[in-house]
């Protein structure tokens, strides 16, 4: 079932949302309240070497610094990548056994998607993108758009805008800070 409320898409199994459509963190942090129980963490993969990769850690840092309580992993300073992320999955489950995991990512789709914000009730697969083979992460999956999987990923993911990453995480951030009820570290619009 589709629901569409301005450019945002609601399905009982994900929501859609652009980065840049001023109703996307309402619309995306309703669809969080709907389906997110206590207690959980927040997992932030990516790398901050490459722009095209450091949403996930951009968030992180963006969510942490507006909410000293939330159990995140994965930071600029702390990122969580290809070479880390089994240790640190071990070390979050460990300490936080019964929690569910909300993962952040940045992915690649189709070029008409780049800039979408797509939250899922499902894991996701990080480096998949890129031919990597790691471990599936979260229980909720948000995934930002960030260039079209059918390019020349090697090249095009290291001249993607750092202002639209950010801008991308800001966005994120603010839809769980709404959905925690807290107020956003900056507006993205």
């Amino acid at each position: 079932m589709n629901i569409h409320i301005n450019k945002t898409t609601i399905q009982t199994s994900h929501v859609t949302g652009l980065y840049n459509d001023s109703s996307t963190i309402t619309h995306l942090s309703k669809y969080l309240s709907n389906n997110i129980t206590l207690p959980f963490i927040i997992f932030c993969i990516g790398t901050d070497r490459c722009i095209g990769d450091a949403l996930g850690p951009l968030t992180g840092s963006i969510l942490k610094k507006t909410n000293p309580f939330v159990y995140i992993y994965g930071t600029l300073e702390n990122p969580i990548h290809a070479l880390n992320i089994d240790i640190k999955l071990k070390e979050a489950r460990k300490k936080h056994p019964k929690s569910l995991i909300i993962a952040i990512d940045a992915s690649l789709g189709n070029k008409d998607d780049i800039g979408s914000i797509i939250i899922r009730k499902k894991p996701l697969y990080p480096g998949k993108g890129v031919g990597k083979v790691l471990p599936p992460i979260g229980d909720i999956s948000i995934v930002g758009i960030v260039e079209d999987a059918d390019c020349d990923i090697t090249s095009n993911i290291y001249n993607i805008r750092l202002h639209f990453i950010m801008s991308m995480a800001k966005t994120i951030a603010a839809i769980i800070n709404k959905w925690l009820n807290i107020d956003s570290f900056d507006n993205p619009f």
